[in-house]
């Protein structure tokens, strides 16, 4: 780093978020790097968030704090917080509330975009109370092209673009893009990286830089009911499958992903009987990426997995837990 390293854009959307919020601005305060600011952009809360982040705002005038005049979903209170980053401003990165990053977190992404100006997005390895998220690619490695890490993604793995408090962005990149994060889904982050990486590359620090705290508060476990993330990296593929994959791999993965998701998700709600509510959702989904819900292709994952149970119960146990392990987004 020289003398005058670069203006770093810390964004925290929060709703609710009195729980976990010192201990998210407490590491960005703590940062070994030391130009950075940090917005804090509060979905009137109701709670003591806007109490908690006025008060660390007195504190430092490097923390800004933003009141929406009205309470805006998750997705869009992200792209509030987006809109705000300046032009000044010439990496930007979101510390999710309930998360918290440390304190060589800035300065090794920055250093590692600064070294490499091709990098538009950054990522680094994460924890959480269960494991280390996003670990996979060759150690020896720091620069990948993003369409590799794209195919990556969309084939199987490893699974590297991290849930948004794991990365950092060139905020040229997100003031360019309105809004950053398009669409209403929990996946709008991962979107947002396939639509950067078609043109840019990714940079990857080996080193644990951030947590994510997985609690029953969170987006990923509000969507978990619903099995949304599934279905999400189905429709990944078939939205940038044919951007980043040939015809022919596209067509395998497309039909791997959809006969397990007949077989995890929608054969395990239909034994588990669950109600209007997740049907109603998948079938809607199915409609947006242009399939048609089957009832005969149900009914033909119902009786196999009730034939594997009967037959390996032990064996086809672990073999969906090992299908249905999800990364985390929003």
């Amino acid at each position: 780093m020289n003398d005058y390293p670069p203006l770093v854009t810390v964004l925290t959307p929060v709703y609710n978020g009195e729980k976990y919020l010192s201990e998210c601005i407490e590491s960005v305060l703590n940062q070994d790097y030391e130009n950075w600011q940090h917005i804090i952009v509060n979905n009137c809360s109701s709670d003591s968030t806007l109490d908690i982040a006025s008060r660390y705002a007195e504190i430092d005038s490097r923390i800004h704090v933003i009141s929406n005049l009205k309470h805006v979903d998750i997705i869009e209170n992200h792209n509030i917080a987006f809109s705000l980053v300046p032009k000044g401003s010439k990496y930007c990165k979101v510390v999710s509330a309930d998360d918290w990053i440390y304190p060589e977190c800035i300065k090794r992404m920055v250093q590692l975009a600064e070294e490499n100006p091709s990098i538009a997005v950054v990522g680094c390895y994460a924890i959480s109370s269960e494991e280390v998220h996003y670990a996979g690619l060759p150690p020896e490695r720091s620069v990948f092209s993003g369409r590799e890490i794209c195919r990556l993604h969309l084939l199987g793995g490893p699974w590297v673009i991290g849930a948004p408090t794991s990365i950092l962005y060139r905020s040229e990149i997100v003031r360019s893009e309105e809004p950053f994060f398009a669409g209403h889904r929990s996946s709008a982050d991962t979107s947002a990286c396939y639509r950067i990486l078609q043109q840019h590359d990714f940079g990857f620090v080996h080193q644990v830089l951030s947590f994510i705290r997985i609690h029953d508060g969170s987006m990923s476990a509000r969507q978990s009911g619903l099995r949304a993330l599934a279905f999400d990296k189905m429709a990944a593929v078939a939205e940038y499958g044919p951007i980043f994959l040939s015809s022919g791999e596209f067509n395998r993965r497309f039909d791997e992903l959809l006969n397990n998701y007949y077989y995890d998700v929608l054969a395990s709600a239909f034994i588990k009987r669950l109600g209007k509510a997740f049907w109603s959702y998948h079938i809607e989904r199915l409609e947006e990426i242009r399939v048609k819900f089957s009832r005969s292709r149900l009914l033909r994952a119902v009786i196999k997995r009730i034939l594997d149970l009967l037959s390996n119960p032990k064996q086809t146990i672990e073999k969906i837990l090992k299908r249905t392990k999800e990364p985390y987004y929003l």
